[in-house]
């Protein structure tokens, strides 16, 4: 019989406010993980907050803006005077706000640089320190097919997802065999979430309109693959997980 390695461990979700985070956070609980939530809308970490706590489960709710190193300590920092221990770290907190490189949306492109790739840096370095002490853990971030995929208007946000995915394979490297730490990319396509609410350029509506006309995923659906690699078996290790909806081409 596999083991089922979820329950009763300790994960911490970042960006749990909405879409993947969210559910994901939920979906651990409910198979009996203690979940940390962090996100920067207090009001939406609360609610979830309140959902889990409904349905009997462990969480602590904290605010979180990953940008900032001393938010990701203070949260890992939270989890162990709580519980003692991190098990998982879903680095899932991101943006998305495309554009034509020539419009110059530089403001834009360092926000994107800061939480999609510094943040996922800084809650991994609060983090590790503790899975190294346990010979034991799992990371979980969350790239893109854009981490494999360039596409005009999204040439900075492929370049930020395409240094998650390194940074996964660079970790799985130093750290698997050695640490009995896993670590998995896990590489959505269209996900029906609020990342397109962050598009500001106005030559992107159209795309914007194709993307909500699609029969996108879930976040549900991200949720259940991250479940898949974080409760397999100790021998396995799920890498990464490239996941599109029937409709996407790309």
């Amino acid at each position: 019989m596999i083991p089922k390695l979820i329950k009763d461990k300790v994960a911490i979700v970042t960006g749990a406010s909405s879409g993947i985070g969210y559910a994901t956070a939920l979906a651990l609980s409910k198979k009996g993980a203690k979940v940390a939530i962090g996100a920067r809308r207090t009001d939406l970490l609360d609610k979830l907050k309140n959902e889990i706590s409904q349905n009997g489960g462990e969480v602590l709710s904290q605010k979180l803006d990953v940008t900032k190193k001393s938010d990701c300590d203070s949260l890992v920092d939270a989890v162990i005077a709580k519980w003692g221990r991190v098990d998982i770290l879903i680095n899932n907190a991101g943006l998305m706000p495309l554009s034509l490189v020539k419009n110059l949306k530089v403001d834009e492109w360092d926000r994107m640089v800061d939480v999609n790739i510094k943040g996922v840096f800084y809650c991994t370095a609060a983090s590790i320190p503790h899975m190294i002490n346990q010979k034991s853990g799992h990371i979980v971030n969350i790239s893109s097919v854009a981490g494999r995929i360039v596409f005009p208007t999204g040439s900075v946000y492929c370049a930020t997802k395409h240094a998650v995915a390194a940074f996964s394979e660079g970790l799985r490297q130093e750290l698997s065999k050695k640490y009995n730490i896993r670590v998995t990319s896990i590489e959505p396509g269209v996900v029906e979430t609020e990342l397109t609410n962050t598009i500001t350029d106005k030559s992107l509506e159209p795309f914007v309109k194709f993307v909500k006309d699609m029969k996108s995923l879930k976040a549900e659906d991200i949720a259940n693959a991250i479940l898949f690699a974080v409760d397999s078996p100790p021998h396995m290790s799920v890498n990464q997980v490239l996941i599109r909806p029937t409709e996407q081409e790309r």
